[in-house]
């Protein structure tokens, strides 16, 4: 994995754009509430407590106790699979003062949630020792669109020589010392589509859950919908709301998996409850040579340049423009074909030699509906004075990952979760001996 991360971080980095922040007028206190349901295709639910991976939390982790809870943010990217809930409250009568949240029974977490500040970690000192960039070449193959086929027109490639530095580097953040450094291009790839930033990111003034100090992993089941209060010094007296079902978790996303890679690879799953819209993309790293690397990418977009940015949580407005343009399946979809050949192997990937550096990664989104609470109600005349006391933003979205050429249609007997039987197990290498051969084990 270590030799995957430079190549990776450099290719995000050629592919990735800043998004435009989202700012407007709102009340003095306002609170954020994202939910998500993961799918990891052949692993057993764990919830928050490995959702953090992705968010960031895993180095905490390392220091057991407290630090193994979960921490915000969980929900942004798929994990094990699980519920996951996030919420962040911005008081501006008292920025930065703790917080509890009266929550329904149904949410299996007891009687309330206590929300603190958090600060961003610190970059870890660590043991290893810098290290400095060599000179490395990325070629980035681009491809879109659900078919059989290959379409006329791909794929774009662009390829990057990156002339090694002298500035050292730190292992475990091979970006941060990539300023200055030659790149060479050529080709070209299609211009990004992006929206608009809206997350709630770790800074001064806000409260969040979960944390170190009273962060829980939620249970299977648990459910948002219900009677919901926000108490603390500074908070209106006002502040209860009722989430209604259109705002609570959704159902799980099953996604399955049809043919071998070297074919064209059918993708079929049931419709997602409340799913507005759908989106995937799919992700391949090869080794050419010694530090040359390819990186094969694809979705399931009518158009180019949609990659995994879309993934986010999205607004009803992007959700609509972005259906029109065909960048998102429709919510009455519920099958794709991969075209053929886009990921097929290349080898094993030896030391040095070419061929596959893991298997082709998948990542699917079932976008949920966004809802607002304000309080109180906007005034239907616009000519009447309106003062807002506070408001609630929640979220959500259903998400499923699966490595391609493993059969995760059938992973698990009986219920996939979406109360329809699974498909009939066929063969497929174990799971461990899968990450043993990712991961390179001894």
């Amino acid at each position: 994995m270590r030799r995957l991360a430079l190549p990776l971080a450099l290719a995000t980095t050629l592919l990735a754009l800043p998004a435009a922040s989202q700012q407007g007028k709102t009340p003095p206190v306002n609170l954020y509430i994202d939910v998500a349901t993961h799918n990891m295709a052949g692993m057993p639910d764990m919830g928050g407590m490995m959702g953090g991976m992705m968010g960031g939390f895993m180095a905490r982790r390392m220091g057991g106790g407290e630090a193994a809870k979960p921490t915000y943010p969980t929900t942004r990217n798929g994990g094990m699979s699980g519920q996951y809930l996030d919420i962040a409250l911005h008081n501006a009568l008292k920025p930065g003062v703790q917080a509890q949240e009266s929550i329904p029974a149904g949410l299996n977490l007891g009687k309330s949630l206590t929300l603190i500040p958090i600060e961003p970690s610190p970059r870890s000192s660590g043991d290893s020792a810098p290290g400095k960039v060599p000179d490395v070449e990325v070629k980035i193959t681009e491809y879109w669109g659900c078919g059989a086929a290959i379409r006329p027109g791909q794929p774009k490639v662009a390829s990057f020589k990156v002339k090694g530095s002298n500035k050292p580097v730190d292992p475990r953040n091979p970006m941060g010392g990539m300023q200055g450094i030659d790149v060479e291009s050529s080709g070209s790839l299609s211009r990004g589509l992006y929206a608009p930033d809206r997350d709630i990111d770790l800074q001064p003034g806000y409260v969040y859950w979960p944390n170190r100090q009273y962060g829980k992993q939620v249970p299977n089941g648990a459910r948002l919908a219900g009677n919901h209060q926000i108490s603390g010094d500074g908070i209106p007296a006002s502040m209860q709301f009722e989430v209604q079902q259109a705002a609570d978790f959704m159902p799980r996303l099953a996604l399955h998996s049809q043919g071998e890679a070297t074919e064209a690879v059918y993708l079929n799953w049931p419709s997602v409850e409340r799913a507005r819209a759908y989106f995937i993309t799919g992700m391949k790293m090869r080794m050419l040579g010694q530090n040359a690397f390819q990186l094969v990418i694809w979705s399931s977009a009518e158009v180019p340049g949609a990659g995994s940015g879309v993934h986010s949580y999205l607004a009803g407005s992007t959700l609509d423009k972005w259906l029109k343009l065909k960048v998102l399946l429709p919510s009455t979809a519920t099958s794709c074909l991969i075209p053929k050949g886009i990921f097929a192997g290349g080898g094993s990937g030896g030391s040095g030699g070419e061929g596959d550096m893991v298997p082709a990664m998948l990542m699917m989104t079932a976008y949920g509906p966004e809802n607002w609470i304000t309080y109180p109600p906007r005034p239907a005349d616009p000519k009447q004075p309106w003062k807002p006391e506070w408001s609630v933003r929640l979220r959500a979205k259903s998400t499923a990952t699966a490595m391609l050429g493993l059969d995760f249609g059938s992973m698990q007997q009986g219920d996939d979760g979406d109360g329809q039987p699974s498909r009939p197990a066929q063969k497929r290498p174990g799971m461990k001996g899968l990450l043993h051969g990712i991961l390179g084990g001894g």
